[in-house]
């Protein structure tokens, strides 16, 4: 009978779970913007979120995922780490990130 070593994929937590900012009181007239790591027709969903998102709450605007860059790959390093004082400047009030896989 053959025995093979097992280990556990999962690493050593490297950073502190932080509590989540809190939700906005109300998304009429606030400023959202779309992260997207590019992959898996993002492009689209997109525009059915600004589409129904704008039906549900009057005076919301979009800020779209091509003012980030993405989320993944060669310059993700430089896009996440530009990205709070890119949406602090731009006074993003949500972001929605969307991921393929």
């Amino acid at each position: 009978m053959t025995t093979y070593d097992v280990v556990w994929p999962r690493s050593a937590k490297s950073v502190d779970v932080k509590p989540l900012a809190p939700r906005l009181a109300s998304m009429e007239g606030a400023k959202v913007a779309f992260l997207w790591d590019y992959l898996f027709r993002g492009d689209e969903i997109w525009d059915v979120c600004t589409e129904e998102l704008g039906k549900r709450f009057p005076g919301m605007e979009f800020v779209g995922y091509e003012e980030f860059g993405s989320t993944h790959g060669d310059e993700e390093h430089e896009v996440l780490a530009a990205l709070p004082e890119k949406l602090k400047s731009l006074k993003i009030d949500a972001v929605v990130s969307g991921m393929g896989c």
